[in-house]
């Protein structure tokens, strides 16, 4: 039976669509229209690599500087238009890492259901799933929300490596396998690994206050050794003290890609975060 939301995942950073692909198709499974773009931070063909397929990571910064977070926002804000303003859908945003940050951005007040419904209008955003995803509060960014405060040099998470131009130019992923994949087979965890990309430091500050607007859920992933579960618990605990914000916390025993080793956990609670709020 057709459901009666979308949902539109925003994707990590370092990635593509690829890993996600077992989560989609287990949601188009349960009768949900699924939707990943590829957003630019994270695009080989927009960081300027030289050749995709043996990337360079030490070339000079595009002439028109690295895609932010913001763009990837609009690339995610363009497909709302077209599924809410043309079709009338309602659309579950899912925000995996620094997707969350992409979701939130992209949650423009003009297309959350509760005020298009005000206006006499079908469909909207109705919510937001967050998965083990950066919550930050408005006017940081990722990269700033992180750092310390004290002036000190930037330095990359434990995770990533810089390359040739250091904050300037790009970081990769070092031991995704480990990371990023733990809970996998090792061969799955090595491919998932060899695929993916890179990174600008990501330095948008978020200037949408979807927090208070929106039914929110975090899924804190327990055994997270890229963005440890400690962190997530802090970010949430943060809004949370806020008056008008309640973001709903689940768990699950995952590393940082519950897409890939909790998949059908995963679906069963988007299906229930979309229908309860519906």
């Amino acid at each position: 039976m057709p459901s009666s939301f979308v949902v539109v995942l925003c994707h990590g950073s370092y990635h593509t669509p690829e890993p996600y692909q077992p989560f989609l198709t287990a949601l188009k499974e349960h009768g949900i229209e699924v939707h990943c773009p590829q957003l630019p931070t994270s695009d080989l063909s927009k960081l300027n690599v030289g050749d995709v397929s043996n990337p360079n990571f030490n070339l000079e910064p595009p002439a028109g500087g690295y895609p932010q977070p913001f763009d990837n926002a609009k690339v995610i804000q363009s497909l709302l238009e077209q599924l809410i303003v043309r079709d009338g859908k309602n659309v579950v945003l899912f925000g995996h890492s620094s997707g969350g940050f992409v979701a939130s951005e992209a949650a423009v007040p003009e297309l959350q259901a509760k005020i298009r419904k005000e206006k006499g209008l079908k469909g909207g955003v109705v919510g937001i799933f967050y998965a083990c995803a950066f919550v930050v509060p408005v006017g940081e960014s990722i990269h700033s929300f992180f750092q310390p405060k004290d002036g000190s040099p930037p330095k990359p998470p434990h995770f990533c490596t810089f390359h040739k131009f250091g904050v300037n130019g790009l970081m990769s992923t070092n031991q995704a396998a480990k990371y990023f994949f733990n809970g996998l087979d090792d061969e799955k965890a090595k491919y998932y690994d060899s695929i993916m990309t890179a990174s600008p430091i990501l330095n948008t500050v978020l200037t949408k206050d979807v927090y208070p607007a929106l039914p929110c859920v975090y899924l804190v992933t327990e055994n997270d050794l890229t963005l440890p579960a400690t962190y997530q618990e802090g970010m949430v605990a943060l809004q949370n003290q806020r008056e008008g914000v309640d973001i709903k916390v689940v768990r699950c025993q995952s590393g940082h890609s519950p897409q890939l080793t909790w998949t059908e956990g995963l679906v069963a609670e988007v299906l229930k975060f979309g229908r309860e709020i519906l």
